[in-house]
């Protein structure tokens, strides 16, 4: 994580400072301007400035000036935009730290400091450069007056696992393979207190996982199955909750080949959905939260070599039932399934699968939000839903119509891997459905989860998407 939090009790004179506050609000001018700055800040105000830099003989002086708004949701995400265009300042003038003083008394420390953490994150680890690439800025201290510390604490460990996520996301294959991605799971795991178990390809073979191994079959490089658990002493649910997230490290299409331009190029996010529910399991577990949480990770890449599997095969899956593959581009369902009948072994008290499983989806939202369906209860997906709109990683929901199980009937085998032309996101969660038999839902993420061009505080490349709706939701539901 570029940037660290750090709570204060005070500051000093030569702390460079950064001022929330609204406009024509001036209760702090006189303790902190001079008569002069005063009047250069009520110019501003009037004219409708949004950020001014006063620099003073040993510091500079940012102040922020936000327009209010009703709406609590809006008015968090418009101060995180703000403090990540802030971040070009810091970095402009080479500032290294700050006191954020928050003016507002509308508690905005959290949503200032989310943006400037998470717009000054970077992944630097292939440039030779890196040292000169580097931010400056590295630390923002927030006062107890504004924020209790505790609460900082806890804002940094979520942060890090969004960052975690980000870093698994932009890492290439020639790098994060799935023994690798499962080398990374041991040694987050070993930072949060998370126990973590990893099934190599022996063992999956044991288990008849069909699914995963199908995929693998056209890859050099073994697949993985790596289960993570954690559970405290005191826990709010008797029965656990599972997370399941795709993990494939590298998507061709396998024989069904995608085009290179705008498609394969960026498919090392194909496993964006793991880095999501890994990076919840991080902050969750170091953050104590008093839940049973077990995450699920089958891992492969997807390539064309080899013994391939290919359209019109059929895969007896884990569970047992068979698929008729017709496509083996929809590859993610395929070991998806596997793991959410895997999680039927812990009687559940709910499933959440978080996936890039679909143009389908990508194509209906784009990168401002997810899809998500299944079978928990209205008060579930209420509270998901909820924990969206705080966090900006927001949601809406499809149906699943009976209906669309009649597009994956196959004329050899239960059920085939690929629905019809249209609402493919739909069939695609209709077939994970039938290997399911509790509380679940799906959420695929194809278009958030990886971005072109950066989008204020969520940066080009990774963007650590799930990761703060899951930590949400599960903090609602310990609370």
């Amino acid at each position: 994580m570029t940037t660290v939090l750090r709570s204060n009790n005070n500051y000093n004179q030569s702390n460079h400072l950064i001022i929330l506050s609204y406009q024509n609000q001036r209760t702090w001018f006189a303790s902190l301007l001079t008569e002069t700055e005063q009047k250069i800040v009520q110019k501003a105000m009037d004219k409708g400035t949004k950020q001014l830099i006063l620099p003073q003989l040993e510091r500079f002086i940012i102040i922020e000036l936000i327009e209010a708004v009703d709406n609590r949701p809006d008015l968090e995400e418009k101060t995180r935009c703000i403090a990540a265009k802030t971040v070009a300042s810091l970095r402009k003038h080479h500032l290294e730290e700050a006191v954020l003083l928050d003016y507002t008394k509308d508690n905005l420390s959290a949503s200032y400091a989310e943006g400037i953490v998470l717009a000054n994150y970077q992944f630097l680890k292939y440039f030779k450069e890196k040292d000169t690439l580097k931010s400056s800025f590295h630390t923002l201290h927030l006062l107890t007056q504004f924020i209790p510390s505790n609460e900082v604490a806890l804002l940094n460990t979520l942060f890090e696992g969004v960052c975690a996520a980000r870093d698994l996301v932009n890492e290439p294959l020639s790098y994060l393979t799935a023994v690798q991605l499962s080398e990374e799971i041991k040694r987050l795991g070993k930072a949060a207190n998370f126990s973590v178990n990893v099934l190599d390809k022996a063992a999956i073979e044991a288990l008849k996982m069909g699914g995963l191994l199908a995929v693998n079959k056209g890859s050099l490089d073994p697949p993985t199955f790596s289960i993570l658990e954690w559970k405290p002493a005191q826990t709010v649910n008797k029965k656990p909750i599972v997370l399941v997230g795709k993990g494939v490290v590298y998507d061709t299409g396998g024989l069904s080949l995608k085009p290179t331009a705008n498609s394969m190029d960026f498919m090392k996010c194909d496993m964006a959905g793991a880095a999501g529910v890994i990076g919840a399991m991080y902050a969750v577990a170091k953050a104590a939260l008093p839940v049973h949480l077990i995450c699920l990770v089958p891992s492969t890449d997807n390539r064309p070599g080899l013994n391939a599997y290919a359209p019109g095969d059929v895969v007896t899956m884990y569970s047992g039932s068979t698929v008729e593959v017709l496509n083996t581009d929809a590859e993610g369902r395929m070991l998806l399934a596997d793991a959410l009948h895997y999680a039927k072994q812990y009687d559940p008290e709910l499933v959440i699968d978080m996936a890039t499983l679909t143009g389908s989806a990508a194509h209906a939202l784009g990168s401002q939000g997810a899809v998500f369906m299944g079978t928990a209860s209205h008060q579930t997906k209420k509270a998901l839903s909820r924990a969206g709109i705080k966090t900006q990683e927001r949601l809406v929901e499809f149906p699943l119509w009976k209906e669309y199980a009649e597009q994956l009937k196959s004329d050899v085998a239960d059920l085939k891997n690929l629905g019809g032309p249209m609402a493919g996101a739909i069939t695609a969660g209709k077939f994970l459905e039938h290997f399911t038999a509790y509380d679940w839902l799906h959420i695929d993420m194809a278009g958030p989860a990886y971005l072109h061009h950066e989008d204020a505080y969520r940066t080009k490349g990774g963007t650590g998407y799930g990761v703060q709706l899951i930590y949400h939701f599960l903090l609602d539901y310990t609370t």
